[in-house]
C-alpha cells in the first residue's frame, strides 16, 4: 500500500487491492491513539485489514503521530478535524467517494462516535456505516481501569503530563498490564517455567510494547469528561469545536462487536453505551478477550459468538446476553455480510499510486515506525 496524506496528526494508508472489483464504498479503520495500527495487520494468516481487502474493500487506515512536547496542546478536537474529519476528505479526494464505512477500535471506536455525533450536529453524511471494536461511549461502569481513574490520581498525572508536554506510552501500557497481570504476565511464567510449552506469539508482545505518548491537552480532557464525568453519553455534554453534541442523533447503522473476557473495555459496559444510539444497532459479543476477540479470523475457527438477531437491545445486558444465540467461529463473517448488506454496489479495483493524491511513501509509513526507545536514543 501507499501512504496517500498526511498531516501533523496522521498518515492516511491506502492498501493495494487483492481482487479485480471493489465495493465503491471505501473503508475507513480508526485505531487507538495509544497503541500502532498494525494490531489489525500483524501476520497474513490473522490480519483483518488483509482480509478485508480479500473481501473487495477499499482499505484506508489512519497512522497516528507519535506526540511530542509540541504537541501538547492537541485537544480532543484536533484528534475529530484533523484525524478523522481530514481522512474522509483525503478517502473523497482520492477515490471521489463522499461516504465510507467505517470501523474504530477502543479508544478509536470512541473517536469515531464523537465524530459521527459532530458529523450529525453539522447534517453532513460522510459515514455510511459504523463498526465498533471493543468500544466504549458510556463510562458509567469503567470496570477495573476505574481502579486507576479517580480526582487524586488524574491530578497527579495530569501534574506529570502537563510538565512535559504528554503522557508516556510506557505509562499507559504498564497500567494495561497490570490489569492483564494475570493474562500477560503470569500467563507466560506458568507456560514457560511450569509448563515448559512454547512462549506467546511475539508479534502481538511487540506490539503490546510499542506504545504511543499521548498529547497532555487530550488525554487530560479523555481521562476527566469521558471517565470521571461520563460526558459523552450525555446530550450535549461534549463539544467539538463549540457545536455540542449528542450521540442519540447518530442514525446510521452500526454494528458493535465486543469481548465477552474484555478487562479494558467491559462488554456490558460497551453494551450500555451502544442503547444511546438513534438508528439501526447489530449488537454482537465475541469469545475471548480485548484483542484476541478482535482479531480472530475465520480461518482459525476460534470463540465464537452470540447475537440476537432480531436486534432487540433491552436495557439489561444480561437480558439481552440470554435471550442471545451463539454462534460458531469469528464474528468477521457476520460482519462482512452486514457492511455489504447496506451497499453491495462494486467499482473496478482502484490502484492507490494511481489515484488522484500522489503517494507520499510506501506502506506503512513513517509516522508508525516512530518507537518510544527510538525517539529516546535519538
Amino acid at each position: 500500500g501507499k501512504v496517500v496524506f498526511e498531516n501533523e496528526m496522521m498518515q492516511l494508508l491506502q492498501y493495494t487491492p487483492s481482487t479485480d472489483k471493489v465495493l465503491k464504498r471505501p473503508m475507513l479503520i480508526v485505531p487507538p491513539w495509544i497503541n500502532k495500527f498494525y494490531i489489525l495487520d500483524l501476520r497474513e494468516k490473522n490480519s483483518y485489514i488483509k482480509w478485508c481487502v480479500d473481501q473487495g474493500h477499499t482499505v484506508f487506515v489512519i497512522s497516528w503521530v507519535n506526540p511530542d512536547e509540541k504537541m501538547a496542546e492537541k485537544s480532543f478536537d484536533a484528534y475529530v478535524l484533523d484525524g478523522v474529519v481530514a481522512a474522509l476528505d483525503a478517502i473523497e479526494a482520492q477515490t471521489g467517494e463522499k461516504e465510507v464505512n467505517a470501523a474504530g477500535y477502543c479508544l478509536g471506536g470512541t473517536l469515531l462516535a464523537t465524530t459521527l455525533a459532530y458529523l450529525a450536529a453539522k447534517r453532513k453524511k460522510r459515514i455510511a456505516s459504523a463498526t465498533f471494536f471493543t468500544t466504549m461511549t458510556d463510562f458509567s461502569e469503567p470496570g477495573e481501569l476505574g481502579v486507576f481513574i479517580d480526582e487524586g490520581q488524574v491530578a497527579s498525572l495530569e501534574k506529570k503530563m502537563f510538565e512535559r508536554g504528554f503522557l508516556e506510552g510506557s505509562e499507559m501500557a504498564g497500567t494495561f498490564n497490570m490489569l492483564r497481570a494475570n493474562d500477560l504476565i503470569w500467563s507466560f511464567v506458568v507456560n514457560n517455567y511450569l509448563m515448559g510449552k512454547d512462549p506467546f506469539p511475539f508479534d502481538l508482545l511487540y506490539w503490546n510494547s510499542d506504545s504511543t505518548r499521548m498529547p497532555a491537552t487530550m488525554h487530560s480532557f479523555y481521562l476527566r469528561c469521558m471517565y470521571m464525568e461520563n460526558r459523552l453519553a450525555q446530550p450535549g455534554g461534549i463539544e467539538i469545536d463549540g457545536t455540542p453534541i449528542d450521540l442519540g442523533k447518530i442514525k446510521v447503522p452500526c454494528y458493535f462487536i465486543s469481548a465477552i473476557e474484555d478487562h479494558i473495555a467491559p462488554w456490558k459496559s460497551t453494551y450500555t453505551g451502544a442503547r444511546n444510539f438513534g438508528g439501526p444497532v447489530r449488537f454482537v459479543l465475541g469469545g475471548s478477550g480485548h484483542i484476541a476477540g478482535i482479531v480472530n479470523p475465520p480461518a482459525a475457527n476460534k470463540y465464537g459468538y452470540w447475537l440476537c438477531e432480531d436486534g432487540e437491545m433491552p436495557e439489561s445486558a444480561d437480558t439481552w446476553f440470554e435471550a442471545s444465540e451463539q454462534h460458531p467461529g469469528s464474528w468477521w463473517t457476520d460482519w462482512q455480510s452486514w457492511v455489504t448488506g447496506h451497499n453491495k454496489t462494486q467499482v473496478a479495483a482502484r490502484d492507490p499510486a494511481a489515484g488522484n493524491l500522489k503517494a507520499i511513501e510506501d506502506a506503512p509509513g513513517s509516522y508508525v515506525k516512530a518507537r518510544l526507545d527510538s525517539q529516546k536514543a535519538a
